[in-house]
């Protein structure tokens, strides 16, 4: 990492916070806009050259920023990717946290296909990330600290439906189920022979559908 910018990521997932459904603001969209953009091309020079071979200036320049302007987007080159890693554990926690107490959530993550995370971002880049977590251990650092942060987010949801703490037993044990599911998933999809962005969405439910009895009611 550049020792000058290390430090906490970004995305809704950070500091404890979901995502919300409905339509955010306008410049809260943009945003995240250029967060996508700058992970993307993060993506594409790291997969061409290296993390250690690429700069900050080199992102940027590719994202059409400045290297200030990056700065305040991320506090590390490894951490540009994060958007494009939070997008689907993003999906998942605004899917639970809206979904009715008279309901069981396990139908939350377990619907229809169509419906689970994928399509919204970039797959290509999202496969080539995930390949690059396997070699590349500052990137596979961020894979890791996501999840453990989407983890800590997916207890409280399960604990506040159950009426219980988050560091009860339950609650952790389930979302460390969801969370693990979703891991493996999507590294599945990705270590793929073929990955197809179609792929994605029908491996997602598979892994969800294995470990039903696993997963929150």
């Amino acid at each position: 990492m550049d020792a000058a910018h290390v430090g906490g990521g970004l995305g809704p997932m950070a500091g404890g916070g979901g995502a919300r459904l409905g339509r955010p603001p306008l410049t809260e969209r943009r945003k995240a806009a250029t967060r996508l953009e700058i992970a993307r091309e993060a993506v594409r020079l790291f997969a061409a050259h290296g993390v250690a071979a690429t700069t900050a200036e080199e992102i940027a320049s590719a994202a059409g920023i400045s290297q200030r302007t990056l700065w305040r987007y991320t506090s590390s080159k490894e951490l540009c990717v994060r958007p494009l890693l939070t997008y689907a554990l993003d999906f998942v926690t605004a899917l639970m946290r809206s979904w009715p107490h008279d309901r069981p959530l396990v139908e939350a993550v377990l619907g229809d296909a169509s419906s689970l995370p994928g399509s919204g971002t970039d797959p290509d880049a999202l496969r080539d990330l995930v390949r690059l977590t396997l070699t590349e251990p500052g990137l596979r650092a961020v894979w890791l600290q996501v999840h453990h942060d989407a983890e800590l987010v997916f207890a409280e949801v399960v604990a506040e439906r159950m009426g219980l703490s988050p560091e009860d037993l339950a609650p952790r044990v389930h979302a460390t189920v969801l969370n693990g599911v979703l891991r493996v998933a999507v590294e599945q999809w990705a270590g793929g022979a073929d990955p197809q962005a179609s792929e994605l969405p029908r491996t997602l439910a598979r892994a969800l559908e294995i470990a039903r009895p696993g997963l929150p009611g």
